[in-house]
């Protein structure tokens, strides 16, 4: 199994930022809140949003001669004359009568600290619009917050993100001219051309291209696909369109793991490098294609059968990986089995009916289902991409509740690991179908029968560069088979080397599950990667054949 990409999960951070899962904090920001986590006990280290700031500072004879006290409330001329406040320190002047309260000459100072639990009386507090000027570790912690809290308004990353996520790319109707617009704006933004490819009517593929010191070099390829998978609202939290972000700084939508951080994140690493003046030998597509979720047959699949696909001129492509960073390749079956029968009246015993014949096909398949679980299950050496995974995805037929129907259908999704025989793997579905039956037949809606995968030995230029840079930022890789069919399969199957790559660590798999998620912690600390990854591959020497 060395010889195939199985997973690369990130374990640690870059430096600067915290990992709140190993609990090491790493960089001055942290460093900032571990001393503050450290001497109060009342936060918690688990969760920054329950930090304390550090106390306002006491205000010197110096400011208080420069800024007019004011009272917390100004008083009016309506108003009697107050009463001594209960809350006020003993001998402390009241408002009315402070100086500078009326324009008098200010002679008081403030407070030096805010009251402790154990002060008999609690100290008066600032006025409002009177904020000192806060302690440089406070203030860290306060630019910062929105990466580990949620509590500061949106970075522009964050703001381009989460419009990106309202856009309702959904099938089965899903908006494309709305992120086609979307993209082209980028585009401009950016500085770069954009190309729009229709590859089928209504499916547009749009590319924008950042040209490399030396275009003959071959290129680097940039994948993401803009159609996500419906949605059951009633199960979700938020609205899975309104990319609502909570104070943990989680931001909920559909596509916000799969995969609109990852183009967002693609679009923010340039505009990053271009802003630092970078230039690089390779030439740099961003691709942005449709119906990845339905299969690719009218985006990728059309796409890299094309001259303008031909034209990229691509040596190395990134996609899609799991909520941690993996690359790999898996076939993906799409089965659907009919089974003919009898029809009849439902009060009777109709012999030789479709659904006995349908209920020995979901036995066959779902005991190999049960198998294969098992397998994984009982070995610590195997990963998900390692097993062939079976689900019951679809049943149809019937006519009315009181009527045998003469046909049933089943379909299912199944992805097969580059290590199995496909033949002897279709062999098994059609011995399946022949003996739930007579006239039982199956079909692939789907079918990928090209198992070639990209290399990682270190030998290989490509990887070489990819691990190297991973390893400088502290990421622990282990590669593992990706369990799901993306675009990239495509792109290796015209013999171009792919991996799936998403930068999103310490996150659960919520890939077409309810709650999708990503913090924006995760999703910044993503953008810095691709702004590492992305400089790296361009710039891998020529290679034999280039020059």
């Amino acid at each position: 199994m060395d010889r195939f990409l199985k997973s690369a999960r990130v374990n640690s951070v870059a430096p600067g930022l915290v990992s709140l899962h190993s609990g090491q904090w790493q960089g001055d920001y942290c460093g900032v809140w571990h001393e503050f986590a450290a001497s109060d006990p009342n936060s918690r280290s688990d969760h920054c949003s329950s930090v304390k700031l550090a106390p306002w500072p006491a205000v010197t004879s110096e400011q208080s001669a420069r800024e007019p006290a004011r009272s917390p409330r100004r008083a009016r001329d309506s108003d009697p004359e107050p009463a001594e406040s209960p809350r006020q320190r003993p001998g402390a002047e009241s408002p009315r009568q402070r100086p500078g309260a009326r324009g008098e000459p200010e002679t008081a100072t403030r407070s030096p600290r805010r009251a402790r639990d154990s002060d008999p009386e609690p100290a008066e507090r600032p006025a409002r619009g009177e904020r000192p000027e806060i302690p440089d570790k406070s203030d860290v912690l306060a630019q910062h917050f929105h990466s580990m809290g949620g509590l500061q308004e949106d970075q522009p990353a964050v703001r381009l993100f989460r419009e990106y996520l309202r856009i309702r790319t959904v099938h089965p109707q899903p908006d494309y001219d709305g992120a086609v617009k979307f993209l082209e704006r980028l585009s401009v933004e950016l500085g770069l051309p954009c190309k729009k490819i229709e590859v089928h009517p209504g499916r547009t593929i749009v590319i924008i291209t950042w040209e490399g010191t030396d275009p003959k070099l071959k290129s680097i390829l940039l994948n993401s696909h803009t159609d996500v998978v419906p949605v059951f609202e009633e199960h979700w939290k938020h609205d899975p369109f309104e990319a609502v972000k909570d104070q943990q700084g989680n931001i909920y939508g559909r596509g916000a793991q799969d995969m609109k951080c990852v183009t967002i994140q693609y679009i923010e690493a340039i505009r990053k490098l271009k802003s630092e003046g970078k230039r690089f030998p390779r030439t740099i597509h961003l691709s942005f294609v449709p119906d990845e979720e339905i299969g690719g047959q009218n985006g990728m699949a059309t796409f890299v059968k094309q001259e303008e696909f031909r034209a990229l001129n691509i040596g190395f492509g990134l996609d899609e990986g799991l909520a941690n960073p993996s690359n790999g390749y898996t076939v993906y079956y799409g089965v659907t089995v009919r089974c003919p029968g009898s029809p009849g009246h439902g009060s009777r015993f109709i012999e030789n009916n479709a659904a006995e014949k349908l209920r020995r096909v979901l036995n066959s398949f779902l005991d190999f289902r049960e198998k294969e679980k098992t397998r994984l299950n009982l070995s610590a050496c195997l990963t998900l991409g390692d097993v062939t995974t079976v689900n019951l995805t679809f049943l149809q037929g019937g006519v009315a509740h009181n009527v045998v129907p003469k046909e049933l259908m089943a379909s299912f999704d199944i992805r097969i690991p580059p290590t199995v025989d496909l033949k002897a793997f279709e062999d098994q579905i059609k011995a399946w179908c022949q003996d739930a039956g007579d006239g039982v037949e199956y079909e692939f809606n789907q079918k990928g029968m090209d198992q070639t995968v990209t290399s990682i030995e270190k030998s290989d230029p490509w990887w070489n560069s990819f691990i190297s840079t991973c390893q400088k930022l502290n990421m622990n890789l282990e590669c593992e088979i990706f369990p799901a069919a993306t675009d990239s399969r495509f792109i290796r199957a015209m013999g171009y080397p792919a991996i799936g790559f998403s930068p999103m660590n310490q996150t659960p798999i919520l890939l077409h599950d309810h709650n999708e998620f990503l913090n924006e912690r995760v999703f910044l600390n993503g953008i810095e990667i691709y702004a590492s990854l992305i400089p790296a591959l361009a710039a891998v020497p020529p290679l034999e054949g280039e020059t």
